[in-house]
């Protein structure tokens, strides 16, 4: 390592789009907190918003499975002392490695080293890679640092698993349950009416939920600006319905959560989060309402084990 170069406002990097802050991602930016612990310097995440497949392929809508605002909370938490998010717009994307890492990473970060995954690309057409990236590195005076790619985890392939309902695997590959937020609206009340009520959560368009299904989990509390801060930070397990509601038709998609034991809550306006433990089993069209509630008591006893 080359010696520290504190109070140079220079800065340690790493660059990525950084959906889910999965286990893989995390190896990449724990190395380049590492990395500016030993030089004395500030770690800096560079992320982009929209996702940019966004931008280079209208319409494709990638499932997002980190809001920015958690994407945030979640790189902060691994040490990273700033994160900048560059708005990827089409300018961007026809941007060529060179003029990227010229403009971005030696004026913009003032990079003395950065540090991405294996399969880092860049630039327009996705045409630099990390051997691009050296190259550039040693015209424009900063170091790069390669880390080994984490086999079998990704964005895509975490997104596949959540869709496929398989929130295990899809936590095994984050490091921490899937997690849907949202502000809580008012539904039909048809959990209220069966004495289960649940909180109605409405998510961000082209947020990552899971199959349809009843799931074991958690409900959490998360304060966010402008917004009530009721119950701040407090959490409780919860059965967790997703899908349309096959008993009752004409009801749209929606994310419901049943805190357990707690009738008492008002959480209307409220930002929550929804972590997803396991799946309980599909939707399933009951004959009657008595035959619904006693299969969510059974989901509820289920809940309450899995999430003791």
């Amino acid at each position: 390592m080359g010696p520290s170069v504190q109070g140079s406002g220079r800065s340690v990097v790493t660059i990525g789009v950084y959906d889910g802050v999965h286990r893989g991602h995390q190896r990449v930016v724990e190395r380049a907190v590492a990395v500016a612990g030993e030089r004395g310097l500030p770690a800096v995440a560079v992320t982009f918003e929209p996702h940019p497949d966004e931008v280079v392929r209208p319409g494709s809508h990638p499932q997002r499975l980190t809001s920015p605002r958690r994407r945030a909370e979640l790189l902060a938490g691994l040490g990273v002392d700033e994160i900048d998010v560059v708005e990827f717009t089409l300018e961007v994307s026809r941007t060529s490695p060179a003029d990227f890492a010229q403009s971005v990473l030696a004026e913009r970060e003032r990079a003395a080293v950065v540090v991405v995954g294996e399969d880092f690309v860049f630039g327009q057409g996705a045409s630099g890679d990390v051997e691009t990236l050296r190259t550039l590195g040693d015209k424009y005076d900063f170091e790069v640092e390669v880390v080994p790619r984490l086999g079998g985890v990704s964005s895509t392939g975490v997104r596949e698993l959540i869709v496929a309902g398989d929130v295990v695997g899809a936590a095994a590959a984050l490091g921490r349950p899937h997690r849907v937020e949202g502000v809580v609206v008012r539904g039909y009340q048809r959990g209220r009416q069966l004495g289960f009520p649940t909180a109605n959560v409405e998510t961000r368009q082209h947020t990552a939920i899971p199959a349809d299904g009843v799931y074991a989990g958690w409900l959490e509390c998360v304060p966010v600006a402008n917004l009530p801060a009721l119950y701040a930070g407090e959490r409780w397990p919860a059965a967790i319905s997703v899908g349309t509601n096959p008993t009752f038709e004409g009801v749209p998609r929606t994310v419901e959560a049943y805190a357990l034991d707690r009738d008492d809550l008002e959480l209307y306006g409220v930002h929550v989060a929804v972590d997803f433990a396991a799946r309980l089993r599909g939707n399933t069209r009951f004959e009657s309402i008595d035959a619904l509630i006693e299969q969510i008591h059974a989901d509820v006893a289920a809940t309450r084990r899995l999430t003791s």
